[in-house]
């Protein structure tokens, strides 16, 4: 008995041997927004519409780049300007007023010291002024320091030793008073700690701060070369759309494009402009403040080193020697002569540097003051050595008719004159460099947006044209 299949499926196909079977191929893969977008956007670029709108985006994609980036960059230079003038330099000052009050109080504690008990109280008062100025100073610095910083760290050893610094000489002068010989060791132990410890500290400080300044300095004078190369390609561009736009309609100009390439050119006339004027204030502010304040406070440092080594000569009365070319010599009569050497030296520098008749009198005046100051100390050598010491003694703390205490305290005040005179040059240089900056990365941004819009509309109008 015979039973039909229940299926009713067709049977498979026969396969025939050597002959390749049908592949089914996989679905083609989903395209990215961003892979369609380009597609359109390349359909587009090619009628007139749409490459008009493609260059339209682009010209206002390049002039705000333009303008922001003159923006970010003249900010970095402005700011730099101002640290110029606002920071690193009066600290740099800070300084060296922290290094010439150490060197000073160290030196009025030597002619107090001298003096005994005719110790005048303008000499005491003068060293506790010194002594409260770097202090005040240390404190300042430490404030405007940043912390962990070298900076920081040397001011702290500063701030550490002053106290001990001043008790040393306290208590010398309280033994010298009461005639204890022992004080000249207490005086000769300050003098060390101030001679190798603090004053190598305050020079490190005054030289950290400079090197700050002259980075500030840098910073401000460099050329904002990003920004004026994509001034220059924003107006390359500008002007190739304009050209092309002249030989489609015949038209000379475009509103719009005409609008965008003056701002561009306002704006990159501005940059360069402003940073030439920035940049010789600047220079004029180095060239004839801070290297003329770096020499002058050179030479009163010397100046200040100089009078101590006189005083501590008579103090320590030949206790203290040195060899120098295979001969003995007094080591504070040796370091008088190094130290005025110093100071004839930087004279001759600051006198070169000064700009004009009231920055060259007061070096001159000091000038003629040391070389008294020279001849004086002479005559006290002449009498120390030949063991007439109260004579020596009375030619330098002024007991004589013309002590050198007297060339002393004026060649230092025509330092503090020079010194204050190249501080208002620097000011007013400085000052006309930074000023010359002011307005201008708010001016390029506001032109940029305006130069944007001018080309958008221009184009727009363009398009117009179309519908």
């Amino acid at each position: 008995m015979t039973h039909s299949p229940r299926s009713t499926a067709a049977p498979p196909p026969a396969q025939t041997y050597g002959q390749p079977q049908p592949q089914t191929q996989p679905p083609a893969p989903r395209r990215t927004a961003f892979a369609e977008g380009l597609d359109q956007l390349r359909a587009a670029a090619t009628t007139e519409p749409g490459r008009l709108r493609v260059i339209g985006a682009f010209l206002a994609a390049l002039v705000v780049a333009f303008g922001a980036v003159t923006a970010w960059q003249m900010t970095d230079r402005s700011t730099a300007a101002d640290d110029v003038v606002n920071r690193s330099q009066p600290l740099s000052s800070d300084a060296a007023d922290i290094y010439r009050s150490l060197a000073d109080a160290n030196t009025a504690a030597a002619s107090g010291y001298l003096a005994g008990l005719q110790e005048k109280p303008a000499m005491r008062e003068g060293y506790e002024k010194d002594i409260r100025t770097a202090a005040a100073k240390l404190v300042k610095a430490a404030a405007n320091s940043e912390p962990g910083s070298a900076s920081a760290k040397t001011i702290a050893e500063l701030s550490r030793l002053l106290p001990e610094y001043k008790g040393l000489v306290e208590t010398a002068r309280a033994n010298n008073r009461q005639g204890y010989p022992v004080g000249g060791a207490y005086l000769r132990t300050a003098n060390e700690m101030m001679q190798q410890k603090m004053l190598p500290k305050a020079e490190k400080l005054y030289q950290t701060e400079n090197q700050r300044l002259r980075s500030d300095y840098a910073d401000a004078k460099s050329f904002p070369w990003a920004a004026a190369g994509l001034g220059i390609v924003a107006l390359a561009a500008l002007a190739w759309a304009q050209h092309r736009n002249y030989l489609r309609t015949n038209r000379v100009l475009n509103h719009g494009l005409v609008t965008a390439t003056a701002a561009s050119v306002v704006v990159l006339l501005w940059l360069t402009v402003a940073h030439t004027v920035a940049r010789a204030g600047l220079n004029d502010s180095y060239d004839h403040g801070v290297r003329s304040l770096n020499v002058l406070n050179e030479a009163r440092i010397a100046s200040l080193t100089a009078r101590s080594d006189e005083n501590l000569t008579l103090v320590r009365r030949g206790a203290d020697t040195k060899t120098v070319s295979d001969k003995v010599v007094d080591a504070y009569e040796w370091g008088y002569d190094q130290q005025i050497d110093q100071l004839a030296k930087a004279l001759t520098r600051a006198e070169g540097l000064a700009d004009d008749s009231a920055g060259k009198k007061p070096v001159q005046d000091a000038n003629g003051f040391m070389k008294v100051w020279k001849d004086r100390h002479g005559l006290a050598r002449v009498d120390n050595e030949r063991g007439n010491y109260q004579a020596a003694r009375d030619r330098v703390i002024g007991a004589a008719k013309e002590p050198t205490s007297v060339c002393f305290d004026n060649v230092d005040k025509a330092l503090a004159t020079a010194l204050t005179h190249e501080q208002n040059e620097f000011r007013q240089a400085a000052g006309d460099g930074r000023d010359s900056l002011a307005g201008l990365p708010t001016g390029a941004a506001v032109l940029a947006v305006l130069g944007a819009a001018g080309a958008v509309l221009g184009i727009g109008r363009r398009l117009s044209e179309y519908r």
